[in-house]
């Protein structure tokens, strides 16, 4: 007789298969249920992937941009403030690891000197979500063709860890407005970001599209349209069969 282990009684494939064997079953029969229990388990770690996330974003670390760039080129000063990847990784990462998830990065460097790095979170149970962005070597500056590799894989591992977390970098100093952000993205602006989403038709301009839109908030320190652009992409490359 089969006896429940689960909470709540609940029968398992694993709890069926334990009892076809006790009984004898044929191997195709054990084969099955051998399938569904595997089908059973990913189902169970895609789950609890979604609430480790959620756990994570209901109490997800602060990142702010840490770092100032200042230099005068050719074509004029180049001023800017960002996160730096450490900044990133780190709050990022720890905060993660306290929910059992734990990411990683792949680089690939592809045909045309478009380099690729992708962005996979793992949780404990083995269920993985991945996101990857692209993007041509930063030949900004006085870089060496390894510097401008390293540049663009830097950037592109930082972006790729915030699309994947759905987070955004804030300001160091917003004036008391509760870690929002002062600065906002126009209402015209965002209009044509959401208009060009909208417009997508291909899965490779929803990345190139992406990587533009999150630079552009990054260094506004708009947190809301962030979050708001953020969720019009994931839907539109839901649509279009794939996650952000």
């Amino acid at each position: 007789e089969l006896v429940p282990s689960e909470p709540g009684g609940a029968v398992t494939p694993m709890h069926l298969l334990e009892l076809a064997t006790r009984q004898g079953a044929d191997v195709d029969k054990l084969g099955k249920l051998m399938d569904l229990q595997l089908r059973w388990q990913a189902d169970e770690a895609r789950k609890a992937f979604g609430v480790a996330l959620n756990s994570f974003k209901a109490s997800a670390p602060t990142i702010t941009k840490n770092k100032a760039v200042d230099f005068t080129s050719a074509k004029g000063r180049t001023h800017y403030k960002h996160a730096t990847l450490d900044n990133v990784s780190g709050n990022i990462g720890a905060a993660l690891a306290e929910v059992g998830i734990f990411h990683r990065w792949e680089t690939e460097q592809l045909d045309g000197g478009l380099i690729r790095v992708t962005c996979i979170l793992t949780h404990a149970m083995g269920h993985s979500e991945k996101v990857w962005l692209q993007a041509s070597r930063d030949e900004s500056g006085n870089k060496n063709n390894i510097q401008a590799v390293g540049s663009t894989v830097t950037y592109l591992q930082r972006y790729t860890l915030l699309a994947a977390t759905g987070m955004a970098v804030q300001d160091q100093d917003d004036d008391g407005a509760g870690g929002q952000g002062t600065a906002k993205m126009t209402e015209a602006q965002k209009a044509d970001w959401l208009a060009s989403i909208e417009a997508l038709e291909a899965q490779d301009a929803a990345v190139a599209l992406w990587t533009k839109i999150a630079a552009a908030c990054e260094a506004i320190g708009d947190v809301p349209a962030y979050s708001e652009l953020h969720a019009a992409m994931a839907r539109k490359r839901k649509a279009l069969g794939a996650k952000l």
